[in-house]
């Protein structure tokens, strides 16, 4: 956790570091721009210039910086830049001024040295004739930097294109079936130092060495304690090598079923329940119904990128050797930081499986695959990552529509409600996985209120809302016609989708809104009905 710093200290000795970047300010007097340390005084924590008409004015930092695609970032090259066009290049003494005028139009921006009245538009900007220097500035120093080969590109700190996290996320899930003493070897204290205990002559010196290892020994045989070792061991090797939505999927759908008067134990970190078919009455297409009154999800940011964004796989994991894209680092591997920015999440959550049987029976229509062939088609124009398919947007299609259904009654707004799409084999012998979990949750440490599972529970009634929703777009004809493989189309990720059905805050999506087509979940004007998973109202 971050240290705690005091809001009524207006300058904490503790709290989160920062390092000062950009280190070019314009003065808002004068329009001076130069490194704050070299031409402003420092203030009581704020830069002041004084002007030459001797009147101060605060100067603040300058909103174009330099960039390449692999995420280095670097002080715009204010001189050399101003002196473009100059005879001769930069001058001995230049003094910069950044005239901007009151339009706002980047062509009406203007550096120019006061000293030899070179002057150059920032228009200019939008192809740099210099090479990176590899400048990592979050990370401290000039040992930090790392050679470069891309070409620098101005770019607007506050921009939008200007930071694209990569953030991978998980659910706590606990060993289903859990042994104490393994319990007892997984402590982090005790894992540190037994990891490569290999037999029971190892496992006998160090418990005559370290306290701790010997309090494994009490009541428990040398091989006992070896056994739990080399499971754990393998255990560990085992779950890093699986894809994370396949555990989950596994995990919440093997939960038990649920009874009445059982209410999960205090402080538990995962709780899901089974809810029995004589107790929901579940449409066709719909396999079971999962509650889960208790969830923790981490969710850590591993890397981040510039320009464009990266986009995660169906297991919602990343993999950056076939992106065009290249993420920068938020530690350096060499370094003394090891550790990275992360937040648990408490909440609760519904598991929806629907029945794979039906959605491979669906997915075998002709109509549906001639659809599945036109979103590839889409695709393939501007492509990013790998095409998700048919299935992916039937559940994320299906996901958006029963999250705004559900919101209406639940007591939590749309914008809170996450989704996490469970799609695909990701390994040979895995599970085919057709599931979507809506999930609501806070940071804090009381967690949520229920309304969700309890909403949950009246599953065929929001699937009808859901449905109803779907049907008709205040867009159609327009959005149920949207052909995303026509020339003509902006949309080349989405079917029949657009702000008045489908798109819910981007919080909410795991995949900003792309890769969504009601068309394949419900019945929609001017479409085969064929089309439609659920044809019928549920």
């Amino acid at each position: 956790m971050a240290p705690e710093g005091d809001a009524q200290d207006a300058y904490p000795g503790v709290g989160v570091r920062a390092v000062e970047f950009p280190r070019w300010f314009v003065c808002q007097g004068c329009r001076a721009l130069a490194r704050a340390r070299d031409k402003f005084d420092d203030k009581s924590g704020r830069y002041i210039h004084e002007c030459v008409r001797g009147k101060k004015a605060s100067a603040v930092p300058v909103r174009f910086v330099a960039a390449c695609r692999r995420g280095h970032l670097s002080d715009f090259p204010w001189i050399p830049f101003a002196h473009m066009d100059r005879i001769g290049g930069t001058c001995d003494r230049p003094d910069l001024r950044l005239d901007e005028r009151a339009l706002g139009d980047i062509a009406q921006i203007f550096v120019e040295c006061t000293n030899c009245s070179a002057r150059t538009p920032m228009s200019r900007a939008e192809g740099l004739p210099y090479s990176c220097t590899g400048d990592r500035p979050w990370l401290g120093g000039r040992a930090a930097n790392e050679p470069c080969d891309q070409r620098l590109k101005m770019l607007v700190r506050t921009a939008s294109d200007a930071y694209f996290a990569q953030v991978v996320s998980a659910l706590r899930l606990r060993d289903p079936d859990p042994d104490p003493l393994r319990e007892r070897v997984r402590a982090k204290e005790v894992w540190s130092i037994v990891q490569n205990v290999a037999n029971s002559a190892d496992l006998e010196q160090l418990a005559r060495l370290v306290p701790v290892v010997g309090s494994l020994m009490v009541g428990q045989s040398s091989g006992a304690v070896v056994a739990a070792i080399k499971a754990e061991r393998e255990a560990g090797d085992k779950q890093a090598e699986r894809p994370l939505r396949s555990v989950e999927f596994e995990r919440i759908t093997t939960a038990p079923v649920e009874q009445p008067g059982v209410l999960p134990d205090a402080g538990i970190e995962f709780a899901a329940y089974r809810v029995p078919k004589q107790r929901i009455d579940l449409p066709v297409g719909v396999r079971s119904l999962i509650v889960i009154p208790e969830l923790r999800e981490v969710r850590v940011q591993v890397s981040f990128s510039r320009f464009d964004a990266v986009g995660a796989n169906l297991q919602g994991e990343f993999d950056f050797d076939d992106k065009k894209v290249k993420p920068a680092v938020l530690t350096l591997p060499t370094g003394n930081e090891k550790w990275l920015p992360a937040a648990e999440i408490r909440g609760e959550g519904i598991f929806v499986e629907l029945d794979d049987a039906a959605v491979r029976d669906w997915e075998q229509r002709s109509v549906v695959k001639e659809r599945t062939d036109r979103l590839l088609r889409a695709f393939a124009v501007d492509p990013s990552g790998e095409f998700p398919g048919a299935r992916f947007y039937l559940l994320h299609s299906l996901s958006h529509l029963l999250l705004t259904a559900i919101s209406l009654e639940c007591g939590y707004a749309a914008s809170a409600i996450r989704e996490r799409i469970y799609c695909g084999q990701a390994e040979k012998s895995g599970p085919n996985m057709a599931a979507v979990m809506l999930s609501t949750g806070t940071t804090g440490s009381e967690g949520t209120l229920g309304g969700l599972v309890e909403e949950g529970r009246r599953l065929r009634h929001h699937l009808r809302e859901a449905w109803d929703l779907g049907r008709l777009c205040s867009n159609d004809p327009v959005c149920a016609a949207h052909d995303p493989s026509a020339e003509s189309s902006d949309r080349r990720t989405e079917g029949a989708a657009c702000h008045g059905c489908l798109y819910i805050a981007e919080p909410s999506c795991e995949r900003f809104n792309r890769f969504l087509d009601r068309a394949l979940v419900v019945p929609t004007i001017g479409n085969d009905p064929e089309l439609a998973f659920f044809r019928e109202r549920p």
